[in-house]
């Protein structure tokens, strides 16, 4: 009845995706051998309130079907995880050989992974391990890759939209691009899939993904100079206004840092940056781990 893709349509939110992305590597057979169909939706009878296809099981479960009750039992025991993981949906030319011959990126960098078909494939990875990703795939296939690759947190359990419903409008997205080159769309919000005109026109979405990369260097580079609270002082200062006011209070932040830290600022000239790019550093920094 249902594909291993449909039952990842069906996910509320990143724990869910995780727990069916980890049902579908353990348990396949059991996830996709369902036949029997729940009875329709009366005043006294209705199939599974999640799927909305299979019959319900018995008590203490009486609201969804034996699949069903598996994914949300096992998504608890992935909150932690989800809360710091990004996604990844992506259409390539071709599937990059670490998922060709299921070898695996290096490292533990992939949480969990899914493979649609010979074009397309599906990642959650923690959010730190996005540059080291990007750069094995790079430096791997950099040269014959060609295709999006779209990058987002997973959603929550807001009533906006769930992670079923972004992972949709990712994948109606991708058929706006060409497969000329690899390119990255970066959403720093799940909700951003929903509304993206705004950030494509601030220059804050696509990006071809050597560019992404230099970005993620940036970013890496900026938190490992940059104490937390240095870096907020920063933030304050280039969103003030009154240009006499940020001259003043930028001598006083620079006698805050050390020798590294005001060389990288006079290097990269971040005065003179506009505010969108400044946000995207600050957006980035969240997806970077420091530097040892």
């Amino acid at each position: 009845m249902l594909t291993a893709f449909d039952w990842l349509r069906r996910c509320r939110n990143g724990s869910e995706l995780l727990a069916t992305l980890n049902y579908l590597k353990e348990q396949p057979d059991l996830l996709l051998d369902q036949d029997e169909v729940g009875p329709p939706l009366t005043a006294v009878t209705k199939p599974c309130q999640r799927c909305w296809i299979y019959p319900c099981v018995a008590a203490p479960y009486k609201k969804y079907c034996r699949t069903c009750t598996t994914i949300r039992t096992r998504a608890e025991k992935f909150n932690e995880t989800s809360k710091h993981s990004v996604v990844i949906w992506a259409v390539v030319n071709r599937l990059p050989k670490q998922l060709r011959a299921e070898e695996g990126f290096a490292g533990s960098i992939v949480s969990a992974s899914y493979v649609h078909d010979e074009q397309h494939f599906l990642l959650v990875i923690n959010h730190h391990e996005l540059k080291p990703w990007l750069q094995e795939l790079l430096l791997y296939q950099g040269d014959t890759l060609k295709g999006l690759i779209q990058v987002f947190p997973p959603a929550d359990d807001a009533p906006r939209s769930s992670m079923g419903e972004i992972l949709c409008r990712v994948i109606h997205q991708e058929t706006r691009f060409p497969m000329d080159l690899l390119r990255v769309r970066f959403f720093s919000n799940p909700f951003q899939v929903l509304y993206t005109r705004s950030r494509e026109t601030q220059g804050l979405l696509t990006f071809e993904a050597i560019d992404f990369l230099s970005l993620l260097e940036m970013a890496t580079i900026f938190r490992t100079l940059l104490r937390p609270e240095e870096q907020g002082m920063l933030r304050q200062l280039t969103s003030l206004g009154d240009g006499k006011e940020k001259q003043f209070y930028w001598g006083r932040f620079m006698g805050f840092l050390d020798s590294e830290a005001k060389d990288m600022l006079s290097a990269w000239n971040i005065r003179q940056w506009s505010d969108n790019r400044i946000k995207l550093l600050y957006e980035l920094v969240k997806y970077v781990a420091i530097a040892h």
